[in-house]
């Protein structure tokens, strides 16, 4: 996160979404461009799956879910599958298990006007699942709370 830039991302909200609806079940989906590296930010009642890149598949996915009283930001990022073979899983892996703050980053700021009217997510608990065929790279991995993830950005532009 050392070089992310808050002001390079591009979002989007897909209708019927705002910035204020919905909670339960507000999906992301982060890509980022492969050229420019800014980053793309789709929020809605569903997926993007406009642009996420089947050769690549380097998007990160996010919702909130209700569980157990509270409400978890919970991710998904795929890493392989019968396709890929191990040492590409690993590598994918590695990159992934690094690249998700720098995703993360961009979702919460990138939402920061929805964190403003629902400020109680903001200690929300964020779970990624990185989703393998390899046991080893199949793994859920705790991400601290969106409330980290908005002090970094804010810091960053001087707020």
């Amino acid at each position: 996160m050392n070089n992310w830039d808050p002001t390079r991302i591009n979002v989007l909200y897909l209708p019927p979404a705002t910035e204020f609806r919905p909670v339960d079940r507000r999906k992301y989906t982060w890509t980022q461009s492969k050229t420019t590296g800014e980053s793309y930010l789709s929020i809605g009642y569903h997926h993007d799956f406009n642009v996420i890149q089947e050769e690549y598949r380097d998007e990160v996915l996010a919702e909130w879910i209700p569980q157990l009283g509270q409400y978890v930001l919970s991710g998904k990022i795929f890493i392989s599958d019968e396709s890929f073979d191990e040492k590409y899983a690993q590598i994918r892996f590695l990159i992934f298990q690094r690249e998700a703050r720098h995703a993360l980053s961009a979702m919460i700021y990138g939402d920061r006007t929805f964190f403003s009217n629902y400020p109680w997510l903001l200690d929300s608990p964020i779970y990624i699942h990185f989703q393998s065929n390899y046991k080893e790279y199949n793994k859920m991995i705790y991400y601290e709370t969106p409330r980290q993830y908005l002090n970094k950005a804010m810091q960053l532009i001087g707020t």
